[in-house]
């Protein structure tokens, strides 16, 4: 007796808007006005799941072809896959293989019939299998064509890391409570650079999807070696690296390895790690023999110093490692034994606080600690470097105002870290301590180095926070003074410029109902000539052009403009990068720049001004170029940043990615346009405005009540 055909894989109604390129309402409406709309096949009331092939068969009839992007396409496509018994591994591979084809090869793949397309993409994985941790032989059949194509199209179009991270996803989601966060590649740059000098062989024993090992690839790295617990994270860092760094050689094992070390000889110039946090079932009992406590076994709710100690082991004589590590190890009783030993020892240079917010857990401020593997015969190290960029976090006044530094200790957590200012406090200390630990001065209420003879009482407490507070009192009376009065007259400036801004009139409603018009995708729009959608290729794309040349014949290095800068309305603040391609964009004035990651804190898009012009934009930033005969730039900046479009363009399940294609435009005369734009324009006036007085405020208040508390000021009348 036949069994009756499976359910195809189930779909919600937002990922119904992205594959149909409508808004979520859109689709609300359909579900009320048609009667033939598929009906729910899972899910909750408030939560329906509706079966793919029925709503792809449904949006058919009504002539709506897929408006999905490539990887939107793939994620699609790939949840019917899993339906149907199919896994990720072998994908894996094929992107590895794929992403070294050329887009010709790649489409001339998507075109073949299934059995030709399975027997090729099968070739092209199996050549990558010697590379990949834990990979299995390779089969594809009839079944998997599907699949097959869209992986072949998103890598030809959006790039390998893209189709990666659509795989990794679905892998991550299969992999029961796997606990798995990508660090934040701005964090993952500050502790590649807080590693002095430019170390060539790096190990990452917690390695996830290999962030930290691609920022030190960027910095010249050339030798990766990397482990995980979980083999997807291991195939999937393993995959990612040869993506990013194609020069480099890369290493990468699944296996724990706290208890199976993959590399028990390899004494490496640095090592980074992100290692779990909290874990008791780390090995302590069978491991409490390991030569690798050098500064005293682990206590068994101390894991995180197991992972210091396993770094300082794989470490060459003088050679550096930074964690990120919880706040409450600096403190807790329980390794106090360890942490006096690393201290007495040499082996903490410093420990730097974190805002909230800037890793998960994002609940808690957490710390770099920066080691340095002592030398037989090396100098005596007196003192350890602490740095509180939690409490002195520097940023801009607005984009055209007044540099000012503004501590953010009491900051929503809901706000964008201020990447810029976390990385310029934390170099700056770390830079001029390390040229001159005995004499360095430190910085009062930032930075503060400790001797370690102070350090070594019955806690041994390595707080940042407590004990960069104590050194407040350095401050100069009159400086201070000075200081807080220039800031105030420059809150009062502020402020009297916001009320000017915000007492515009003018706006007027639109009538008994709000304004309908006709819209358009920003793809539309691109093929039709009235804007051109431009973005930075991948580093493993753009190696393989020739260098565009600046003096000397060299790249020429320029600012790069990030997501961040967009949020908080700042010039370009990201790490400057080398233009390897010619053809790489460049921001020019009147350029639209929107955010890759939907976010509710600040703009997501803006208008490029004069300081911006001649960056690069960063990878997480998108860039429209309008035809200013057709487009006004402002008036595409306030729709293309709105909260509904972005909604409705963004993919994803923990961060939401921008997908610049479907964003919409209202199809308007360029003067009503213009009329709009200048509307958006005095938007965008009062958000800096505010942003810069409310900046200013802070910094007042914190100065006056350091002042006052610290002994430098006076109340009056005293």
């Amino acid at each position: 007796m036949s069994q009756p055909p499976a359910p195809s894989a189930q779909v919600t109604a937002a990922e119904i808007s992205r594959i149909a390129g409508v808004t979520r309402a859109t689709v609300s409406n359909w579900r009320r006005r048609h009667e033939d709309f598929p009906g729910p096949s899972g899910g909750t009331e408030s939560s329906p799941l509706y079966d793919l092939e029925s709503v792809r068969a449904w949006l058919a009839s009504r002539g709506h072809a897929s408006a999905a992007t490539p990887s939107e396409e793939l994620r699609t496509t790939l949840r019917l896959h899993a339906h149907e018994g199919g896994g990720t591994s072998d994908l894996l591979l094929l992107v590895l293989a794929a992403a070294d084809r050329s887009p010709e090869e790649l489409t001339a793949a998507t075109q073949l019939p299934d059995a030709d397309l399975a027997a090729r993409a099968q070739r092209d994985a199996a050549s990558t299998a010697d590379a990949v941790p834990t990979a299995e032989a390779v089969r594809f059949d009839t079944g998997d064509a599907a699949v097959l194509r869209a992986l072949y199209a998103c890598v030809r179009d959006e790039g390998g890391q893209a189709a990666l991270g659509v795989l990794a996803e679905r892998e991550l989601e299969d992999s029961a409570a796997s606990g798995a966060y990508q660090t934040p590649a701005p964090l993952a740059d500050l502790l590649a650079r807080l590693i002095p000098g430019s170390p060539d062989c790096v190990l990452d024993p917690a390695c996830g999807s290999g962030t930290l090992l691609a920022a030190a690839a960027r910095r010249g790295a050339r030798e990766l070696y990397g482990q995980d617990t979980l083999p997807v994270q291991a195939r999937r860092s393993a995959v990612s690296l040869m993506l990013t760094a194609p020069e480099a050689t890369v290493t990468v094992h699944a296996a724990d390895s706290l208890r199976a070390d993959a590399f028990p000889g390899l004494v490496a110039d640095a090592v980074l790690c992100n290692p779990p946090f909290g874990v008791r079932d780390w090995g302590h009992d069978e491991l409490a023999y390991d030569p690798r406590w050098a500064y005293g076994v682990p206590p068994r709710a101390e894991s995180e110093l197991a992972w210091v100690q396993h770094a300082l082991a794989h470490l060459t004589p003088g050679g550096y490692a930074a964690l990120l590590l919880p706040p409450a190890m600096a403190g807790r009783a329980s390794g106090r034994r360890v942490r006096a030993e690393l201290v007495r020892g040499g082996a903490l240079r410093a420990v730097i606080a974190l805002p909230v917010g800037t890793a998960v857990p994002l609940h808690v401020g957490l710390q770099i600690w920066v080691l340095q593997r002592p030398e037989p015969g090396g100098p005596e190290r007196k003192s350890v470097l602490f740095v509180d960029t939690a409490a002195d976090a520097a940023t801009a006044a607005g984009r055209g105002g007044t540099a000012v530094t503004a501590r953010t200790r009491g900051a929503s957590r809901s706000a964008s870290p201020d990447w810029a200012g976390i990385t310029a406090r934390a170099l700056g200390a770390w830079r001029a301590f390390t040229e001159s630990p005995d004499t360095y001065e430190g910085e009062p209420g930032v930075a503060h180095a400790v001797g370690v003879v102070d350090l070594l009482d019955e806690v041994v407490d390595l707080t940042p926070a407590r004990l960069v507070r104590a050194s407040r009192a350095g401050a100069d009376p009159a400086a201070l003074s000075v200081e807080a009065d220039a800031t105030r007259r420059s809150l009062a400036e502020a402020a009297q410029s916001l009320a000017r801004t915000a007492g515009q009139e003018g706006w007027s409603a639109a009538g008994a109902s709000a304004r309908e018009w006709r819209t358009a995708t920003a793809s539309d729009l691109s093929r039709g000539g009235a804007l051109t959608l431009l973005r930075t290729l991948p580093d493993s794309v753009r190696g393989r052009g020739q260098a565009a040349s600046g003096r000397g014949g060299r790249p020429e290095t320029r600012a790069v403009l990030t997501g961040s800068d967009i949020a908080t309305g700042s010039g370009p603040t990201g790490e400057p990068m080398a233009l390897h391609d010619d053809t790489a964009p460049v921001i020019a004035v009147g350029d639209v720049l929107v955010r890759g990651v939907a976010s509710t804190d600040g703009p997501m898009a803006r208008v490029a001004g004069e300081e911006d012009a001649g960056a690069l934009p960063g990878p997480q930033v998108h860039l429209f170029r309008p035809d200013p005969a057709r487009l006004d730039a402002w008036f595409l900046a306030g729709f293309l940043g709105a909260e509904e479009n972005i909604a409705g363009a963004s993919t994803g399940s923990t961060a939401l990615t921008v997908s610049p294609g479907r964003l919409r435009v209202p199809l308007l005369p360029l003067e009503e346009q213009r009329r709009y734009g200048e509307a958006f324009r005095h938007v965008h006036a009062l958000r800096a405005e505010a942003q810069r007085a409310t900046r200013l405020a802070e910094e007042t208040a914190r100065l006056l009540s350091g002042g006052l508390t610290g002994g430098q000021l006076l109340p009056r009348g005293t």
